[in-house]
């Protein structure tokens, strides 16, 4: 049994008629017949009712449509998905991202990309919003979620969300119940990032502490927001954190106060190229824009 029986033996079952089904196929009737008859014979069954006025499918034709129709619908999914593996299976998609993202969201990310893209190799980096905007220029990543502001016309920036800040602590070592209190740390030392690891964010920090009325004393500095928040946590300081932070860590140890009354944000982005238009980045910032908080 080869591929055109099946697809003759359908025109056939579509139109009842040999003549019609001939000139769909663009074949003479003849050799039409001729294969509908191989077919039957091959499967030791007969298809078709067949009389001067009208051809009809027999109860064995109407079940061998159906199964043929699911053939053929199976056969183009096949073709479809063949062409799409086709294009990516030896692709590679790197994203990165910076510390004070939840990573359960990176995670959602990566599983929904590799659910519709199985053959594409992902793969992440954790680092600063300035690295990622050069690793971007360069082609070195594909997609980032960075801290803006970006400043370069190659890069396509999209915001994603706005977060605030919130004062985190020890609550064993510190006695903190409300923002009007937060004037009052002014003598605690502080766990920063890293001026030249993320200069735009390390001032923002000093510009909320100077809202407060004092300036920090910086003992520490970390490259990673989740370092800051374990030597808080440790004792060695307070910080100042993006309350996206706060809203995803539950450690009964540390307390965290948001900075309501100071008019400071910061814009969550997500950063591509502009001459990206693949369907793999498409599809990565559709699915992260929708969960805007």
């Amino acid at each position: 049994m080869e591929l055109r029986h099946l697809k003759y033996f359908l025109a056939v079952a579509e139109e009842l008629n040999f003549t019609k089904a001939s000139e769909k196929l663009h074949i003479s009737q003849p050799p039409l017949s001729r294969q509908i008859i191989e077919l039957e014979e091959e499967l030791q069954a007969k298809l078709f009712i067949r009389n001067n006025k009208k051809v009809e499918l027999t109860e064995a034709g109407k079940y061998f449509e159906k199964e043929v129709r699911e053939i053929f619908q199976n056969m183009e999914r096949i073709n479809l998905k063949t062409k799409k593996i086709a294009e990516n299976v030896s692709g590679e998609f790197r994203i990165a991202y910076i510390s004070s993202i939840y990573s359960s969201v990176i995670s959602d990310l990566i599983k929904h990309l590799k659910s519709q893209f199985p053959y594409v190799n992902f793969k992440l980096f954790e680092i600063s919003t300035t690295k990622q905007i050069t690793a971007l220029e360069q082609g070195k990543i594909e997609l980032g979620i960075i801290r803006s502001p970006v400043k370069s016309p190659k890069i396509k920036t999209q915001l994603w969300f706005q977060d605030g800040f919130s004062v985190v602590y020890n609550k064993a070592l510190i006695q903190i119940n409300s923002e009007k209190e937060i004037p009052n740390l002014k003598d605690e030392t502080f766990v920063f990032f890293n001026k030249d690891y993320a200069p735009h964010y390390h001032e923002v920090l000093l510009e909320l502490c100077a809202f407060y009325g004092f300036m920090p004393k910086i003992i520490h500095e970390a490259n990673n927001i989740n370092s800051i928040v374990q030597l808080v946590k440790n004792g060695l300081g307070i910080s100042i954190v993006p309350s996206n932070i706060s809203k995803n860590n539950h450690d009964p140890e540390i307390g965290f106060i948001e900075l309501k009354k100071v008019n400071l944000r910061t814009d969550v982005s997500i950063i591509t190229s502009k001459e990206d238009d693949s369907e793999i980045t498409q599809s990565a910032v559709e699915f992260l824009l929708p969960q805007r908080r």
